[in-house]
């Protein structure tokens, strides 16, 4: 039966014919299955995710985030660390598509404060609790779900807590899938160094290398208002406040590096990042000497609280119940205008502005947070009646101006140097002589000339041989007086800024100016001519002394010897700068004059093993408390060669030879001391000078 069918030509035709027909069915069927869902995907394109898609083709794109480099280093001249940046790892959170369970993020929250800050945190570590943690998310509400505000931003990840520990480091990284949404981070935190002296910890040469604050804050927005850097910094960053970290913020800063995330329409992170790494900062070697510094600083200290001993009745110059409680000091090297020592008591920890500065403890240093150096400072008192009470940092210069009243004088013929004034401790001056002036203890020193005026620190040679025939030949009483006076102060540095560079350095106070106008033209110079009418800053009385130990050179005062990139390798050397030079404006014989009378008493430096040029004064002021006598104190060694020149001002120091010069001789013995005892070479001994 098979066989015939088979063999049937017209039943096998019939039989292709409906396979034919079959599969042209089936292949029909699908193409239309096939346009069906063609269709229907096309009208979904089209009527159903059109908007989505367009906007995600219009709007997905990178979104790049700005790294803040690590800060460089600050060395003293010895190499060692005096600031520093110190790496650490910080937690962050990413807004990132599905985070729109309140309940899960909040749980992430209590998660990270229970099971990782909690049991794993550093000991003196701070830890954000949930509720911290959920406002740090910036999600727009708090851990109770309410409505706070809308997100800052969306696409840079938010500080949750730096500087974690190793351990919350590791568990964070073992159970990633538990803590999405979260990356660490490094970053840096600035360090000073500590110094430690009877048990008061505070960091070295902390006025003059300064600190960093937050960029964040309106005070660091003003004060970079003009940098044009500053569009480069981060808000999270802290930058250079004051001193060094200030005046090198360029150099320190480095240069930023980048975080590219690739974001959707809602500028949410939709995946990893790519990182360009950040420049470190250039380090910055310093001309302060670390073991100088600190004996000035413990000397400044260790002082002020001997004068303020209450057991000194016995000693007529040293009352009792003294009230210094303040003092400066600056060392310069007179043919570099390198700055070995510039210190400042009280000091303080400038640790303390590390993730910002505690109010209570603002208010404690607040006076003297301030570079009294070069602006003004002063101790903490209980309140503002108290604080009126006492002088400030800058003082008048008292006595010390008196080698340059003397030069002075010489230079304009108003005297010879041999010529003598009869010094009987008293002088009249003004209408029918109605005013006077005394020495000190109104002594009587008799018989004077240039030098010895100079030593004995006559008021009254200095008014009658100076100050009365300047006023005399510049016009008595017109501005011309005042005007040549001023000029010829600052040549030494006087009643213009030092040329250093440091920020919110200060020009101290010709008082002579108002004065005349106020008073007398006569007065106000008989007055200046002795140092009652000046007030000036440490830094300005040592570049004035370095200056007459280089007999006319003023040079600009130095702070950093060099700066090298992180890797070490040299990027400027600073070499020093003659600001003006006016060597030649007086003679030779006139500088020997003036620095041959640079011998008034002096304790501690009169021991010293080589000559010491040097002047002391008693700076009186009036203050709402009354009368205060300010210890100043101006010197430079070895006479015969200067090297290193010293000023000193102790507010409420009372005299200079005994509130200052031993601060002087200390500093002198440790620069003496860490350089192979150079003085003490140079100097070739004591001898008559």
């Amino acid at each position: 039966m098979k066989s015939s069918i088979m063999d049937d030509p017209k039943k096998h035709e019939i039989t292709k014919k409906r396979h034919f027909s079959f599969r042209i069915n089936i292949f029909f069927f699908v193409t239309f299955l096939l346009f069906s869902v063609l269709i229907v995907r096309l009208a979904i394109l089209q009527f159903v995710q059109a908007k989505e898609l367009k906007e995600a083709e219009n709007t997905n794109t990178n979104q790049t985030t700005k790294i803040a480099p690590i800060r460089g280093n600050i060395y003293d001249s010895t190499k060692s660390p005096l600031a520093y940046t110190i790496p650490v790892q910080s937690l962050f959170f990413r807004i990132e598509p599905g985070q729109q369970d309140k309940d899960e993020v909040i749980g992430l929250a209590r998660k990270l404060y229970t099971d990782v800050f909690q049991k794993y945190g550093k000991p003196t570590a701070k830890n954000p609790s949930p509720e911290d943690i959920v406002l740090s998310m910036d999600l727009g509400y708090d851990i109770n779900k309410e409505k706070t505000k809308d997100p800052s931003y969306y696409y840079v990840p938010r500080r949750i807590k730096a500087d974690l520990s190793n351990e919350e480091i590791a568990y964070l990284l073992e159970h990633r899938d538990e803590f999405k949404w979260l990356e660490v981070t490094e970053e840096s935190i600035r360090t000073y160094e500590l110094d430690d002296y009877d048990g008061n910890k505070s960091t070295i040469a902390t006025q003059l290398i300064g600190y960093t604050n937050a960029f964040s804050t309106q005070t660091a927005k003003d004060m970079y208002k003009d940098d044009p850097n500053a569009e480069e910094y981060l808000a999270s960053e802290n930058v250079g406040f004051d001193g060094i970290e200030r005046m090198y913020q360029d150099e320190l800063r480095g240069k930023n590096g980048t975080k590219k995330y690739p974001v959707n329409a809602a500028m949410k992170i939709i995946g990893r990042a790519e990182v360009t790494a950040p420049v470190k900062g250039n380090n910055l070697y310093l001309t302060i000497n670390k073991d100088i510094q600190k004996t000035t600083e413990k000397m400044l200290a260790d002082h002020i609280q001997y004068l303020r001993d209450p057991s000194h009745a016995s000693n007529p110059y040293l009352r009792p119940g003294m009230k210094a409680a303040s003092g400066f000091a600056v060392a310069m090297e007179v043919d570099t205008g390198r700055v070995i020592t510039m210190a400042n008591y009280p000091d303080y920890d400038a640790n303390v502005w590390t993730g910002g500065i505690s109010t209570p403890i603002y208010k404690e240093i607040s006076t003297y947070i301030s570079n009294g150096t070069i602006r003004t400072a002063k101790a903490k008192y209980p309140d503002e009646k108290e604080n009126a009470k006492h002088p400030s940092s800058i003082v008048f210069m008292g006595s010390t101006i008196k080698p340059l009243s003397v030069l002075i004088g010489l230079k304009e013929k108003l005297y010879t140097a041999g010529q003598t004034y009869y010094d009987t401790g008293t002088f009249s001056f003004g209408k029918n002589n109605g005013s006077s002036i005394s020495n000190s203890d109104r002594a009587a020193y008799g018989p004077l000339n240039a030098s010895t005026a100079i030593e004995h620190s006559s008021n009254t040679y200095m008014s009658a041989m100076v100050g009365i025939p300047f006023w005399n030949k510049y016009g008595r009483e017109n501005s011309n007086v005042t005007a040549k006076w001023a000029e010829y102060l600052a040549k030494f540095g006087i009643g213009v800024k030092t040329g250093s560079g440091l920020p919110g350095e200060l020009t101290g106070n010709n008082d002579f100016i108002a004065n005349a106008e106020k008073d007398s033209y006569q007065s106000a110079m008989v007055y200046a001519s002795w140092g009652q009418n000046e007030k000036t800053t440490t830094l300005q009385l040592a570049q004035y002394a370095a200056t007459l130990a280089s007999r006319g050179k003023r040079m600009k005062p130095q702070f950093v010897d060099e700066i090298r990139d992180y890797q070490g390798q040299l990027v400027k050397k600073i070499e020093p700068e003659v600001i003006e030079d006016v060597s030649t404006e007086f003679a030779a014989a006139d500088w020997n004059t003036v620095i041959k009378g640079m011998k008034s008493g002096a304790e501690g430096i009169e021991e010293l093993p080589y000559n010491v040029a040097r002047k002391t004064g008693t700076s009186t002021q009036q203050v709402a408390g009354g009368t205060v006598d300010n210890a100043v104190l101006i010197a430079f060694a070895p006479a015969e060669n200067p090297k290193l020149a010293v000023a000193v001002v102790v507010p409420e120091g009372g005299f200079g030879r005994y509130g200052a010069s031993p601060i002087a001789a200390k500093i002198f013995e440790a620069y003496d001391a860490a350089n192979d005892g150079i003085l003490t070479k140079m100097g070739g001994g004591k001898k008559p000078w």
